[in-house]
This record gives structure tokens, C-alpha cells and sequence, in this order.
């Protein structure tokens, strides 16, 4: 029987997150503000337009139809997300309306992207623990616009020319949302949830070189996207953080690649939330170290 992708689309998000528990924090007849189900967060930025029956996810820059959100809730493909709303009797189909299509996506504007020099963007390096030549090497210093302002952060590019972007006082992405890899043809692949703790394990190691090869997924949500070229690898170091959405990850990522050796470091970091943070307090304790010794001479 040939599946309607049209009426695939058309069944109910709303109904769609109910059922699995998932309801606004604030809500009125036209859309719904809920805790992000793809990510940890405790302010809402999860936005359900209930005429338009379109998702959109602010603090990823991602959003899309029913389809688009059960791949990535599940993970799964195109193919098997359609499956799995087709055989699901229990949801609705949204009301058909006839309003102008109104767009979410935040106006975010690359201006320009150069080499990093901004003292305060070289500071906030600094204070992640990063060492700044490794910084230097894999972001660039961005400055875009948005709203009518301009401003400046570190980039991060990904494999499809989308950004993330960090500062002290910042934290987002443009689109479009893609993984970042590292291709130096190896055998092993490290993983890593986001640009930092890629950033610190090369900063830990430092000064020996990357050898193996890298995938930074820029949200957990985007393993998938990671599959083909994971698969490429006989053995995968996980540096995930630890929460639930990296314990989850992890555990897909071992059940989506069976034929690797998947390998959990997230135990060297275990009493931390994620290898950045680990990277920041160990080298607080040496410079306390540091500085207990200088006193005593």
C-alpha cells in the first residue's frame, strides 16, 4: 500500500508528543512553548506552531515536519520514521488551516570570518582551558548580525557550511545543522557531543597531534547524520558527556554500529559533567599546585 506523505505530515505534533508524555510549559490556541525533548534545557525553547503543525528547535536552529522530529527522537532514517507514524493509529491528523506561513527561524546573518585575534574572544579560550593555537586551528573568529546589531563569536564550522557559535555570552549555531568531521584516513574515530570537548581532548593531548580520525556531532540529534562515516572505523572512542542524552547516545551509537568496538572514556571524566569541564578543573588544581609552591619557595 503507498504511504501519503502528505497526510504523514499532517498528523498532529502536539498529539504526536503527548502521547509520549511530552506537554507545554506555556501554550495558547495557536502554538506551544515546550522543554526541548532533543536536548537538556531548563528554560523552554521548543516551539510547536499548532496551525502550521511545524516544530522548531531555538536552542538547536533546527526544526521541520512531524518526519523531521521523529528522526531525530528515535533516531532513525526517512524511510523508518514514516513507517513508524503510519503504523501508530493513536495519533490524530492536525486541522487543516488556511494561514500565511509564518517563519521561525531566528534572522542570524554571517558578515564575515577571519582569523581569531579579539583579545576578548582569545580570554574566553583561555578560561574554557583551551589551549588558543589549538583554537586558532579549528575555529575562526565570526561576526554576524541579528536583529539589526552586529556582534562577534568563535566558529566552528561544520561539514555543510553551517556554524557554531560561542562566546561568554553566546551560544547558537547557523544553519545549516551538519556534523563536523576530521578525515585523516585512520582505522579509529574519536566522537564528541560539541566543538569544546573536541577542542579539549586535543588540549590534553597536546603536543602530540591528532592521529585518528573526528566526528563532532553538534547535538546528539545529529548522530545519524554520523552513521556512514562511523562505520568506516573498526573502533570508535565515545566522549560523551555524562547525562542522560550522552548515556542514551552512546547506547544507540553501540546498537547502530555492531560491527565496531565502541569505547566509553566518559569514566576518565565521571565526577564531571563533560570532558570540558574535567579539562577546567584540572588545570585550576595545577595552578593552585603552581601557586602553593611558589608561596613555600
Amino acid at each position: 500500500m503507498k504511504i501519503d506523505i502528505r497526510q504523514i505530515k499532517q498528523i498532529s505534533i502536539r498529539d504526536y508528543l503527548a502521547q509520549r508524555g511530552i506537554r507545554p510549559t506555556n501554550r495558547n490556541p495557536h502554538y506551544g512553548l515546550y522543554l526541548s525533548p532533543l536536548r537538556k534545557e531548563s528554560i523552554p525553547s521548543f516551539k510547536v506552531d499548532y496551525t502550521q503543525n511545524l516544530w522548531y528547535d531555538f536552542g538547536l536552529g533546527e526544526g521541520g515536519s512531524i518526519i523531521d522530529l521523529v528522526m531525530r527522537l528515535e533516531p532513525c532514517d526517512f524511510a523508518q520514521a514514516v513507517r513508524v507514524l503510519h503504523d501508530n493509529e493513536r495519533t490524530t491528523i492536525a486541522a487543516p488551516v488556511s494561514l500565511p506561513v509564518v517563519s521561525t527561524t531566528p534572522s542570524l546573518r554571517i558578515l564575515s570570518e577571519t582569523s581569531m585575534c579579539h583579545p576578548v574572544l582569545l580570554d574566553y579560550v583561555r578560561q574554557r582551558g583551551i589551549i588558543v593555537n589549538i583554537a586558532r586551528t579549528y575555529c575562526r573568529e565570526v561576526r554576524y548580525t541579528t536583529k539589526g546589531r552586529t556582534y562577534f563569536a568563535i566558529g566552528f564550522p561544520n561539514d555543510a557550511g553551517g556554524w557554531e557559535l560561542r562566546s561568554a555570552y553566546f551560544k547558537g549555531c547557523v544553519s545549516p545543522k551538519q556534523i563536523t568531521t576530521q578525515d585523516n584516513h585512520a582505522k579509529t574515530v574519536v566522537i564528541f557531543e560539541g566543538f569544546m570537548d573536541f577542542l579539549s581532548y586535543l588540549s590534553l593531548k597536546y603536543p602530540e597531534q591528532l592521529h585518528a580520525d573526528a566526528v563532532v556531532l553538534n547535538s546528539v540529534v545529529n548522530l545519524p547524520r554520523a552513521l556512514s562515516f562511523l562505520r568506516q572505523h573498526t573502533v570508535i572512542h565515545a566522549f560523551f558527556d555524562n547525562d542522560e542524552a550522552g548515556r542514551r547516545t552512546l547506547t544507540e551509537l553501540m546498537r547502530l554500529c555492531p560491527h565496531c568496538e565502541v569505547i566509553d572514556h566518559s569514566y576518565l571524566y565521571r565526577s564531571h559533567k563533560d570532558l570540558n569541564e574535567y579539562l577546567q578543573t584540572r588545570q585550576r588544581k595545577s595552578a593552585a599546585t603552581t601557586k602553593e609552591m611558589t608561596v613555600r619557595v
